[in-house]
């Protein structure tokens, strides 16, 4: 799987359903790049298209179960991979990272603002 159909799978996730035109901003893609991809991940099971309730013009991608647990998996496998290998830190690097936990979770929110853009 591609970072951006990864990246665009977190991001429906976090936000719940999206415009494609929204996932390609947030994305950093073209509208028809988004589209092609959606397609794929539509047909992979990942995602699905649906009406938009308040806007019966407006079509959104979700995320399915099955995108849902790929994320799922996804994130865990992450975080083995981050304990194994804090694991293998000493006590004075481990309460460094402790010190700067506050920072990152700052950087991490801003970067999630930041390509989250203007929700619909």
């Amino acid at each position: 799987m591609s970072l951006t159909s990864a990246a665009t799978l977190a991001t429906l996730d976090r936000t719940g359903p999206r415009r494609i035109t929204d996932l390609a901003a947030v994305e950093g893609v073209t509208q028809p790049a988004m589209t092609a991809l959606v397609r794929v991940m539509e047909e992979s099971g990942l995602v699905e298209r649906r009406g938009d309730p308040s806007d019966k013009r407006v079509t959104l991608v979700c995320l399915t179960e099955a995108g849902a647990s790929y994320v799922r998996t996804r994130h865990q496998a992450g975080v083995h991979a981050y304990e194994r290998l804090i694991g293998e830190l000493s006590g004075d690097e481990i309460e460094a990272l402790m010190a700067a936990l506050p920072a990152l979770k700052h950087l991490a929110e801003l970067e999630s603002q930041d390509r989250e853009g203007p929700k619909r």
